[in-house]
């Protein structure tokens, strides 16, 4: 039977529809600003997010890397979750290309609060010098939390977090690479979740099943610096039409289908919740990652007999492991990958 590939959500394929469109999109040179396809999907992710303008680049490790980049100088410190993507899993980036600080706040699956903030950036006193600090000048927010197990952030919290950040003079940008999960949760709209944040980052080829793909969003002026840094970190596209139509195909057609993953990602965990061995609390699936912790064995060891048995599943650690529901995988699907995984935490 078919490998489930419960890896990342990135492992989705374009449907037949979304190849039709990708097959006969209109297209240009985007590096010349010519092609209409880009230029319609940037429009209209820029509209969901309440954003004037947004810019489409081949991946969201780049929208996220060049929006920090269009916000600091090097030199400067950000504020980041200490298990953000962006800090953990982005290679280094805010360093390498950026060459910024990294300042960690300690969130609970990712959520942090705004007294965190304000002790990151602390209280100036005119008795030491201002030039001695790096100077804080961002704080990032993700939403959903990856290594949070796909954790929402509550809105009220998220305001009082931006709030606290624009009190203290911060930029404000958002890893929202699976915003479109958080808003299919909990009924918020994109662009509410957008609001406070300057920029915002969202990715087309996870949650939404597009081959490939992110938009940065924000204002007009951000976003013109952002298209510097784009070509000059080598995301200047040419007939980037072909490609940006799976990902406007996926914008329109494939948000309604959320809800569908996040109940299969649910039944996965309430029925793993049960096996002998597992640490998993199913309250905290929120969205479509299932994050759980064995008591018994190596993650390494479990991975590799459930891929034996026909599972792929990512370890995490001496002890986790992460599984990720997204379109292509079905309820069958579901039910099979419950039986593997009993039966490979019974090697353990």
């Amino acid at each position: 039977m078919a490998l489930i590939d419960l890896r990342s959500d990135t492992c989705s394929r374009p449907t037949r529809a979304m190849r039709e469109a990708m097959a006969w999109a209109d297209v240009g040179d985007d590096v010349y600003g010519d092609d209409p396809t880009v230029k319609e999907l940037e429009a209209e992710t820029a509209t969901l997010l309440g954003k004037q303008d947004a810019v489409y680049m081949p991946t969201g490790t780049m929208t996220n890397q060049v929006g920090i980049r269009a916000h600091t100088e090097p030199g400067d410190a950000v504020l980041f979750d200490q298990n953000a993507h962006v800090y953990l899993l982005e290679g280094g980036a805010p360093a390498a290309y950026s060459g910024v600080l990294p300042r960690l706040l300690p969130g609970v699956r990712g959520i942090f609060t705004a007294a965190d903030v304000a002790a990151a950036v602390g209280q100036p006193h005119p008795f030491f010098p201002a030039t001695v600090p790096a100077p804080v000048t961002l704080l990032c927010v993700e939403n959903t939390h990856n290594a949070g197990g796909g954790a929402v952030w509550p809105l009220e919290r998220l305001l009082e977090v931006t709030s606290a950040g624009r009190a203290l003079g911060l930029g404000l940008h958002l890893d929202g690479a699976r915003l479109w999960h958080a808003s299919a949760a909990t009924g918020v709209e994109l662009e509410e979740y957008g609001a406070p944040f300057d920029t915002v980052s969202v990715c087309f080829s996870k949650a939404l099943g597009a081959p490939m793909g992110s938009c940065l969003a924000g204002s007009a002026e951000l976003v013109a610096r952002a298209r510097r840094f784009k070509q000059q970190v080598g995301g200047g596209f040419r007939q980037a039409g072909i490609v940006a139509a799976g990902a406007l195909h996926a914008l329109r057609e494939h948000r309604s289908l959320l809800p569908e993953v996040h109940a299969n990602a649910r039944r996965f965990a309430e029925a793993v919740a049960q096996l002998d061995g597992v640490d998993l609390d199913p309250a905290e699936v929120e969205t479509n990652i299932v994050r759980f912790r064995l008591t018994r064995g190596t993650a390494a060891a479990f991975a590799e007999e459930a891929h034996r048995l026909g599972l792929h599943v990512l370890p995490s650690g001496a002890d986790g492991v992460r599984a990720v529901f997204y379109l292509d995988i079905s309820p069958a699907d579901t039910d099979r990958a419950i039986t593997i995984a009993a039966k490979a935490l019974a090697t353990l």
